[in-house]
């Protein structure tokens, strides 16, 4: 049983395909295939049933999947605790981070770190919070910036702070005009939001059903900024983190902070790493 036969297996799991765990992997797919069936023949037992489009996982790849995710979580914690001993800061740091706080954080962030540390490797990925944890949990990422996220025991979760969240408005838009807007302003606005699998979503219409708010939704989107240049159109308005600089460049778009009591909208943020084995 080969290090990477568990991981090209948990990767086919994760992604319900060949070709998308290939993909994922960095190798051909008749490669990462051949792997699944060696580590088949010396389990004894399929681990998958092919299906026209899809795989499912058999009761034996079930109980093979616990496992193998904590050998590689032990292995990324072993090669962690090998690094500490050489003297210097050297190696390679994977980090994960969901698309709604990557490309307005880790660039000033990751600046800093390569010239403390210019013998470590950043590699970065970017994907749902609901991957990234996976990921973590496998030992493929050694930290993750996600907003939202459950207490599991097999991970270590830091608050890092809590950002606004403003109303993102077309210039000249009757809400643009005003000093200052409520809540209650928005009742009859069209949202632009991001889909669902985005936490920042959720925290939306967490927000929004708070204030006693059933939003119309005129579109959902992938991209923060994607929503900002259909705000930009005209197609309605939409609530956005105040790091998020879409819409920067672009002088038909403004900004409004919520007034009143009890009004301010804030997006929790932190970090979530696997524990090193003491």
């Amino acid at each position: 049983m080969e290090i990477h036969q568990l991981r090209y297996f948990i990767a086919v799991v994760d992604e319900g395909s060949f070709s998308r765990a290939a993909a994922r992997e960095h190798v051909a797919q008749p490669s990462l295939s051949q792997q699944i069936q060696k580590l088949e023949a010396e389990m004894g037992e399929r681990l998958f049933d092919r299906l026209p489009r899809s795989v499912v996982v058999t009761e034996a790849g079930k109980c093979l999947l616990e496992y193998a995710r904590k050998i590689l979580a032990e292995i990324a914690d072993a090669r962690r605790c090998v690094d500490e001993l050489k003297g210097e800061v050297a190696g390679r740091l994977t980090v994960g981070a969901i698309p709604t706080i990557a490309p307005y954080v880790l660039p000033a962030l990751i600046g800093k770190f390569q010239h403390r540390y210019p013998k470590v490797t950043l590699e970065i990925f970017e994907d749902t919070t609901e991957r990234l944890v996976r990921r973590l949990e496998d030992g493929e990422l050694d930290i993750a910036l996600l907003s939202t996220c459950d207490e599991t025991p097999a991970l270590e979760r830091h608050s890092l702070g809590k950002e606004p969240l403003l109303i993102l408005l077309p210039k000249e838009h009757q809400l643009a005009k005003k000093k200052k807007i409520k809540w209650s302003d928005l009742e009859s606005q069209k949202f632009l939001l991001l889909h669902e699998m985005h936490c920042l979503s959720a925290q939306v219409y967490q927000f929004l059903d708070a204030h006693h708010l059933r939003p119309t939704l005129a579109v959902t989107g992938a991209q923060l900024g994607t929503i900002a240049r259909m705000v930009a159109a005209g197609m309605g308005v939409s609530l956005v983190p105040a790091n998020d600089d879409s819409d920067r460049a672009h002088d038909w778009m403004r900004r409004f902070a919520f007034c009143g009591a009890g009004s301010h909208a804030r997006a929790q943020f932190g970090a979530q790493s696997s524990p090193r084995s003491e």
